[in-house]
């Protein structure tokens, strides 16, 4: 049985100009400024520096009607939630990892490693003396070492994988042989198996001491005490004293359990932090500015003004010249709405990072961090009349110097709790606290979770254990144990 419904639905689409600007938004200095670049070069009518206003309606033309205007109002990015607009393949690179650097003169200038850090391993290889069998059999293992050094798969299935992809016939025995030379190779640990492997690789080659084949004995024999800190076992084991084996556990520590980590080449480029904005104290009041890269100056064309005017008053309506006004206009329409849109972004990121500076205006005077208050996205969303979604891109991609130093601006925000007073505190304040009462403990006898919960009640932070454990895991600060000193 068929039956019919009359549902109506109200939904809002946004232009696609709407859209870019989002995304001029989310974007941090050294973005914005590639992103300016780009269109100067794809759009003639746009360049850069100052000049005199025009009329913006002189290059309307009645004439030409069967061409679409594009948007010149105001784009109102008001009450937007831009996110369910951006596909996957739009999610920016600070999704993902802190991105904001820039070219700077004044500056040392970030290169990259000529080669990678396979080719330098295979170049390494090119000073042995090797059958084609070994060479051939050496660089499939080095093609096996991920970027933090390891070849983390077995021999057998290295024999296999060599036969079958790569028509390779040998044996463990040789592969074993040419692991071995493979742990020859600089840096020192690269192409171990596992971690014990790769610390003893790098003990082995340190010039012998007392303390060095003290500490090779533990990480051949007593690993998974020394793991866990198991001090009193390796003392009684070793029959050494506490200064002999701190010198041991010294030369461990001072190991890379990452070697492949440590090669520039795995960089892919060095990044320096440009602040978004600044703030600075002035006669006791904050005052804060824009980075005057995210406000370049541009105007449109005189060149394609004065070419729209010709066609505009040419008497010659013809298919050609129709084409023609289409194209410049769009390149007229283009350069305006990109105008705007860079001074819209101008004052979205200035009015939220200054509501954010006076919500969190103790802090910003004297850089006391527990002076942080409880802050969400929604608190300055409310502040300056714009959508969560747009605070939430002004925040996580963009840096602010202060007297203090520069910070990430989403490190501002922060949840609330509440203290033995009943007042809101911000979690900052108490990750803080708890941060400060971990460095000044007995690293002995380190704190266990339910210890640094009562600690912090009696500071008047009633907080569970799991929630100390939580707060612990976002600082990476290790459990007890692993905290514990000789």
């Amino acid at each position: 049985m068929l039956k019919q419904f009359l549902n109506l639905k109200l939904s809002q689409k946004l232009s696609p100009q709407q859209i870019q600007l989002m995304k001029l938004i989310q974007l941090p200095t050294q973005a914005f400024e590639q992103r300016l670049l780009e269109e100067m070069n794809e759009n003639p009518a746009l360049e850069a520096g100052k000049e005199d206003e025009y009329e913006a309606d002189e290059f309307a033309n009645e004439d030409y009607d069967d061409y679409d205007d594009a948007e010149s109002d105001r784009i109102e990015a008001d009450d937007i939630n831009i996110d369910e607009y951006l596909s996957d393949d739009d999610t920016p690179d600070y999704k993902t990892q802190v991105n904001n650097y820039s070219e700077d003169e004044e500056r040392e200038t970030p290169f990259a490693s000529p080669i990678s850090f396979h080719q330098d391993l295979i170049n390494q290889l090119n000073t042995f003396i090797l059958n084609d069998e070994e060479r051939e059999i050496a660089e499939f293992l080095v093609g096996s070492i991920d970027d933090m050094g390891y070849i983390r798969r077995s021999v057998p299935d290295i024999v296999d994988d060599m036969a079958f992809t790569q028509g390779i016939y040998t044996d463990e025995a040789m592969v074993e042989k040419m692991l071995h030379v493979i742990h020859e190779l600089e840096p020192s640990g690269v192409g171990a198996r596992d971690l014990q492997e790769c610390l003893l690789l790098q003990l082995k080659h340190k010039t012998p001491t007392e303390y060095v084949d003290l500490a090779i004995d533990i990480i051949e024999n007593q690993f998974d005490a020394f793991t866990k800190k198991h001090y009193d076992k390796l003392l009684q084991k070793y029959s050494v004293s506490n200064e002999q084996l701190k010198k041991a556990i010294h030369e461990i520590e001072r190991l890379n359990p990452k070697p492949g980590g440590s090669f520039t080449g795995n960089n892919k480029v060095t990044e320096n932090v440009v602040p978004d904005f600044a703030i600075r104290i002035v006669d006791g009041e904050l005052e804060l500015t824009l980075n005057g890269r995210n406000a370049p100056s541009l105007h449109v064309s005189k060149d394609y003004q004065e070419m729209m005017q010709t066609y505009k008053d040419s008497r010659d309506k013809s298919s050609a010249q129709k084409d023609a006004v289409q194209f410049i206009k769009q390149k007229l329409d283009s350069a305006k709405w990109f105008i705007d849109a860079i001074r819209q972004r101008q004052e979205t990121l200035f009015v939220t990072m200054n509501a954010i500076m006076h919500y969190q205006e103790e802090f910003f005077l004297d850089g006391d961090e527990t002076k942080l208050k409880p802050m969400i996205l929604k608190d300055i969303a409310d502040m300056v009349g714009l959508d969560i979604s747009t605070i939430s891109r002004v925040a996580n991609s963009k840096y602010v110097e202060t007297p203090y130093g520069t910070k990430l601006i989403k490190e501002f925000f922060s949840e609330a709790m509440k203290n033995d007073q009943g007042e809101d505190v911000s979690t900052l304040e108490i990750k803080k606290i708890l941060k400060n009462t971990i460095e000044e403990e007995d690293k002995k006898k380190p704190l266990p979770d339910d210890q640094l919960a009562e600690i912090l009640k009696e500071k008047g932070y009633p907080i569970a254990r799991r929630t100390i454990a939580k707060y612990r895991e976002q600082l990476d600060i290790p459990v007890a144990r692993m905290r514990k000193k000789i």
